[in-house]
């Protein structure tokens, strides 16, 4: 015993004395600025999207007046912007691979550009038509490319953070168009809708200028075999030396570049392009690929199949049903919706990245449900009764609240993150496209339909339904998404390929729990052995 003890203290003095800070917790990086600014850059092309949907629920009423349309053509005139979206985002997909995402993000400018203008100046029914063409060929372009861009460039510590902007910038696109609306509602009625549609505009001149100061995706740069180029952008974007080095090597992997290959330029074989691609997406998929594309197009359809565009485009109707009449008072409680998705996507996307997009997702369409419910039970009793009911009035409009909010800070911005990070680098482009498509598809049919779905079951009735279709999307969500919190892109298609993946976890589980508890029982009879 004393030559052990002479030994380490022999050992030790050589050692400098420890002091508290040595037994501290290592610290987590900081975040990363320059990722978080190329982000927001990059996802405030979403606000054109959410100005366009915040603006034409109050326009129409405008609109409407002005054009002397019929209900018909009011549902037509807001939800086909969304088709339109559906056509574009799949060739967003194959543009981002050939000109590169930054360039595709100022092409979106540029088109949405034109489109508002056209807006602006229509005359008529079939002219405005075609500015909503327009316009929807750049939300198509946006909408695909920033998510993916932005899950590109970030770090893996904070990507679920920073790949959550675009549905950010969406709300606040949103409450923008809600503001145009109020602000410019003051004007005469054959002024005031132009105006408020034309004045989308102004920000995408403004971002198409400023996109161009962003570096380009550092992954697309390996696609092209600029190996220099795609090192100095993760040296910038990655928390550490050590994490850029491992994504240039994951990325190199990826996109078949052996890891021991140094120069700055290389030539790469132009593999599963094109026709491949869609070949290896929905002809011959492994595994892994179809579950990440069946969880891909599952969340981005249950998000919108489950009603928050009805809520959103239409609220001034709801409100109206409710029994409120001003047109004033309608634009502001449709303000409030506004500032109450806005206020929670914000507190959404610095939880993304704490609790995990798993219990963060069901969570929140767990109070969907809920809301919707209350709220259809709400308008029920509003529609079947003859006096105004001023509780009945309140619940419904908590309830609006509520659902905008319980949306706002799960399912709305951890759609646009799951489905931008599972895909394969090979496939991603097209594989976010694709979901964008079902999204836009899914936002065209709700919206094309609530009036004529709240004629035919009351408003009441919708909303149940919407609620029956949010209680499928949660059994969804529980077995067919694995959580992707804290894994880098690379590392995504491990998690794929297993339909059976929950069971298989609660099945491991169990198993872990048995093996300790053998082996309690085990060390409880050694020691009374030993006694």
């Amino acid at each position: 015993m004393a030559d052990l003890k002479s030994q380490n203290n022999v050992i030790l003095a050589g050692q400098p004395p420890k002091t508290l800070e040595d037994f501290d917790p290592p610290r987590k990086p900081g975040r990363n600025m320059y990722a978080i600014a190329c982000a927001t850059l990059a996802s405030l092309t979403s606000v054109l999207l959410g100005y366009d949907i915040g603006v034409m629920s109050g326009a129409i009423i405008y609109i409407q007046k002005d054009l002397k349309i019929s209900d018909l053509q009011v549902e037509v005139l807001i939800g086909i912007l969304n088709l339109y979206c559906l056509i574009d985002s799949c060739a967003a997909g194959k543009t981002s691979d050939w000109i590169g995402r930054r360039y595709t993000i100022v092409v979106a400018q540029v088109i949405f550009f034109v489109g508002a203008i056209l807006m602006g100046l229509a005359t008529n029914y079939a002219f405005l038509m075609v500015g909503r063409f327009v316009a929807g060929v750049g939300v198509g372009f946006g909408l695909m490319i920033a998510p993916v861009y932005t899950a590109e460039i970030s770090p893996a510590s904070t990507r679920g953070f920073l790949t959550s902007f675009p549905d950010f910038f969406i709300n606040v696109g949103i409450l923008l168009g809600y503001v145009s609306n109020y602000g410019f509602s003051k004007l005469p009625t054959h002024l005031g809708w132009r105006l408020m549609l034309g004045a989308g505009a102004v920000p995408s001149v403004i971002l198409g200028i400023v996109v161009l100061g962003m570096p380009e995706s550092p992954r697309w740069l390996v696609m092209q075999g600029r190996l220099g180029d795609a090192k100095k952008v993760l040296g910038k974007t990655s928390d550490s030396k050590e994490e850029a080095d491992t994504r240039l090597a994951d990325i190199k992997g990826a996109a078949g570049i052996p890891e021991n290959c140094t120069d700055d330029i290389v030539l790469v074989l132009k593999q599963n392009r094109g026709e491949d691609v869609w070949k290896e997406l929905f002809l011959h998929p492994t595994p892994a690929v179809r579950h990440a594309l069946i969880a891909g197009v599952g969340i981005n359809f249950f998000q919108q199949i489950t009603g928050i565009d009805s809520v959103v485009l239409y609220s001034p109707r709801i409100f109206a049903k409710v029994g409120i009449e001003s047109t004033n008072d309608k634009l502001l409680a449709t303000m409030a919706v506004g500032f109450t998705k806005t206020i929670f996507i914000l507190v959404a996307t610095f939880l993304l990245d704490r609790i995990g997009r798993r219990p963060l997702l069901l969570s929140s369409v767990a109070g969907m449900i809920f809301s919707l419910t209350m709220l259809g039970t709400g308008m029920t009793i509003v529609e079947h009764s003859d006096t105004k009911l001023t509780w009945a009035v309140a619940l419904c409009i908590s309830m609006v609240l509520a659902f905008v909010a319980l949306f706002s800070i799960g399912m709305g911005p951890i759609t646009w993150v799951y489905s931008s990070e599972i895909f394969p680098l090979r496939l991603r482009a097209q594989g976010t496209s694709i979901g964008v498509a079902v999204n836009r598809v899914a936002s065209g049919v709700i919206s094309m339909t609530f009036l004529l779905l709240s004629r035919r079951i009351t408003f009441g009735g919708a909303f149940f339904l919407y609620a029956s279709i949010a209680t499928v999307s949660w059994f969804f969500f529980y077995f067919m998404l694995p959580e992707t919190q804290g894994r880098t892109l690379e590392d995504m298609e491990g998690l794929f390929g297993n339909f059976g993946w929950k069971f298989a976890e609660f099945k491991k589980k169990k198993q872990q729990q048995n093996h300790d508890l053998n082996k309690e029982v085990s060390n409880g009879n050694n020691r009374g052995q030993i006694q």
